[in-house]
């Protein structure tokens, strides 16, 4: 075998490991793809020989991808017509009682769509040196010359982003089955027009993001609901689409896809706490839609 097939096999080694880190780093699974590409583009420029680490290696040179696409797209998020807050992260759906082991990869360490949108409010460099350090234990010696910092520096930007991340929300409930009946309890009061049973499964400050894209003219539908009677009114109006809902798995945890005349036309996570949806997530971007993978919830099945 040629030293390029053996960089190329141990490059695929790392492959897995390398897209959970981009996929937190940038929320988005195709932007992923193309960060893990770009560090094995990388890779080929380098002398092999002068990588004592290729792990460490390949890690933090992901990692320093990311953060030039994080740089690069902020400015292309400053869209006025877009409200603010109304990104959903890609999600990673499947069946309800199977992730496949690809997916075990990519989600370890409970990388539901809740942290991903707190992630989202981090400045890049926090985001770089929380992600790298604590969910990939990379040492700050490693991650400071990658965000242009000393150690201690890069410490407090991790520390400053961990606080960010455990005060953003409640601690959800990890029980998928309770999960399932909270949600489903949502899904039967919306089919039914139940207001008053909607509210009841809601936390009374609930926040609902939806992503529905740029449409023509960039006009979008996208928005940021607050509030349980908010939410239950925006449920009640949208009726239709529980009604046509699979139960699926979003990234690992309760959600539902909603497919029309054959078409998906969302797909919802929701996070439970205290027996109550404290925040539900809904992806309705029909490009976004369209590279996703949605796990087994096909029409007609």
């Amino acid at each position: 075998m040629h030293d390029s097939e053996l960089l190329a096999d141990r490059f695929e080694e790392h492959r897995g490991r390398l897209r959970a880190v981009a996929y937190r780093m940038l929320g988005s699974l195709s932007e992923a793809e193309d960060a893990v590409q770009e560090t094995w583009l990388k890779l080929g420029r380098t002398d092999p020989d002068e990588i004592r680490n290729l792990g460490g290696w390949l890690t933090t040179v992901t990692g320093r991808v990311c953060l030039d696409m994080l740089r690069s797209r902020a400015a292309r998020r400053e869209d006025p017509l877009e409200p603010s807050g109304t990104f959903v992260p890609d999600p990673v759906v499947s069946t309800p009682d199977r992730i496949d082991p690809e997916q075990e990869v990519l989600l370890a360490d409970s990388v539901g769509l809740a942290l991903l949108v707190v992630l989202e409010t981090l400045e890049p460099a926090e985001r770089l040196a929380f992600v790298l350090h604590d969910m990939f234990a990379v040492p700050f010696d490693d991650i400071a010359p990658v965000v242009g910092r000393n150690p201690a520096a890069t410490r407090q930007l991790a520390s400053r982003a961990r606080r960010r991340v455990k005060g953003a929300a409640p601690e959800p409930e990890r029980d998928v089955i309770r999960q399932r009946e909270v949600l489903d309890a949502f899904l039967a009061a919306s089919r039914g027009g139940d207001f008053e049973a909607l509210v009841a499964v809601l936390d009374p400050d609930v926040v609902l993001r939806a992503d529905a894209g740029a449409l023509v003219g960039g006009v979008t539908v996208s928005k940021l609901v607050r509030g349980a009677e908010a939410v239950a009114r925006q449920a009640l109006a949208f009726r239709r689409f529980a009604a046509s809902s699979r139960l699926v798995r979003v990234n690992g945890e309760a959600g539902v896809v909603a497919i029309v005349d054959g078409r998906p036309q969302s797909v919802m996570g929701v996070t439970v706490a205290d027996g109550r949806i404290v925040a539900m997530y809904i992806l309705a971007d029909p490009e976004r839609l369209a590279r996703l993978d949605l796990g087994g919830a096909k029409p007609g099945e």
